[in-house]
């Protein structure tokens, strides 16, 4: 069988390994009471709270928070943006005030943020560099007409969509140590679970038919050109993390109701779809590159919420593989290292898609291809190939609120499972040595 390895790093296939007794050692804690430093009581593994202060968050799954080195990563804050210095594991502040990143530079010691202006101010976005790790803020866009999302593989475009309105996707009362609050209520009047009311707010905001269009700057702010425009929702615009001139898409909505992944270049072109359903309520989302950009992997499921996958294409040759693993292995997001040799997820609770009914955990997947029997279709090379995965916990995440998405990212050096928790009430970035057993 063709296995994806590990490594090296011991981690072994199957599922609630455990360390021997005498390997655990008692938690440390900081003065909040939340440990900083502890093993799993479930896995055996070591996870280390890398935050100080409450509502701290790693970035969202797919953008680069760690510098070229591997040796800072960059998390927000609710009062300004800090590091962390992957030598020693210690966080310390970058700037103070109000930002958003973007993502880290691929290849030079610098993150791109949005400065905020906060409520009621009129204008348009302004964006930013800041050096890493001395802080220092030069101005690159200012009074954006649109929102920027991501920074190209050379540092030389802007990628963002326009839109002719706002539409306020979580309207109401936001819920404390959470991702926000989608608020609606269902035929009977009553107030939907958090998903459900998500679904609901996804399909209105659809349904509004708003015209955008996605487009490009330069890093002066200037030179804008649209890339393609539609009155669907135009969302999760990325760029490849290798070539300068590709970059991703969905459609977004409720996944069952739309063809959501989509490939387009800066440099002209019809945009393309990447996965073409084949039955109803089929669902394919959250994309992601690989680090080499020759990848586009997704959560595919034939139909949703039955039989789940992790798909990838190949965009040179087109090649397709499907991953199949349990409900429980299911994940809100998934992973790959920047080396390839390493999967990831993050888990899911009874409320999501997959009705995991004990899904709570952080997982690595090891990858078993499914061989021919010796027989071949004659157009085997064309077909999708089938693979496995089998999963391993490393993480028990059964006090986990999934309102907050673990939004995971490995280490440049394959050491580190990066997340984001409630877990011990407020929001806390940790990560998961992957070398403690």
């Amino acid at each position: 069988m063709n296995k994806r390895q590990f490594m090296g790093l011991g981690l072994a296939t199957g599922i609630g390994a455990m360390a021997a007794p005498g390997l655990l050692r008692q938690a440390s804690a900081a003065t909040d009471g939340i440990p900083t430093d502890w093993r799993d009581g479930e896995t055996g593994y070591r996870i280390v709270r890398l935050s100080r202060q409450d509502d701290s968050r790693s970035l969202y799954f797919h953008d680069n928070a760690f510098t070229a080195d591997g040796r800072w990563m960059v998390f927000e804050r609710h009062d300004g943006l800090s590091l962390i210095d992957f030598t020693t594991m210690k966080p310390q502040p970058l700037i103070e005030g109000q930002f958003k990143v973007l993502m880290v530079s691929r290849t030079k010691p610098v993150l791109y943020a949005e400065r905020l202006k906060g409520e009621g101010v009129e204008g348009g976005r302004d964006y930013v560099s800041i050096t890493i790790p001395d802080g220092s803020v030069t101005d690159i866009a200012t009074n954006v007409d649109g929102r920027i999302y991501s920074v190209n593989a050379d540092d030389t475009l802007l990628l963002g969509t326009w839109a002719e309105r706002h539409y306020e996707l979580q309207p109401g009362p936001k819920v404390a140590n959470t991702d926000g609050g989608y608020n609606a209520v269902g035929p009977d009047g009553k107030p939907l679970t958090f998903q459900a009311a998500k679904e609901v707010r996804l399909a209105e905001r659809l349904n509004q038919r708003i015209p955008m269009e996605i487009f490009t700057l330069n890093m002066q702010g200037q030179d804008r050109q649209v890339i393609t425009g539609s009155t669907d929702w135009l969302n999760h615009v990325q760029f490849s993390p290798a070539d300068p001139k590709q970059i991703m898409y969905c459609h977004e909505g409720p996944w069952h109701g739309v063809d959501r992944i989509w490939i387009a270049r800066t440099d002209g072109g019809e945009p393309q779809r990447v996965h073409q359903r084949m039955m109803n309520m089929e669902i394919a989302g959250h994309e992601f590159f690989s680090y080499d950009g020759k990848t586009i992997w997704y959560d595919l499921q034939t139909p949703r919420g039955e039989d789940f996958w992790l798909s990838s294409y190949d965009l040179a040759s087109g090649k397709r593989i499907w991953r199949h693993m349990d409900r429980d292995a299911w994940s809100v997001h998934f992973q790959i290292s920047r080396d390839g040799s390493l999967l990831a997820g993050d888990g899911g609770d009874e409320t999501m898609v997959a009705r995991a009914k004990n899904g709570k955990w952080l997982y690595l997947y090891d990858e078993e291809i499914i061989e021919d029997l010796g027989v071949s279709a004659p157009n085997a090379n064309d077909l999708v190939r089938p693979a496995v995965l089998h999963p391993k916990r490393i993480a028990d995440l059964r006090n986990h609120d999934y309102r907050v998405e673990p939004n995971i990212q490995f280490s440049p050096d394959n050491r580190w499972l990066v997340f984001r928790s409630n877990m011990h009430g407020p929001i806390h970035v940790y990560a998961v040595d992957l070398t403690s057993v």
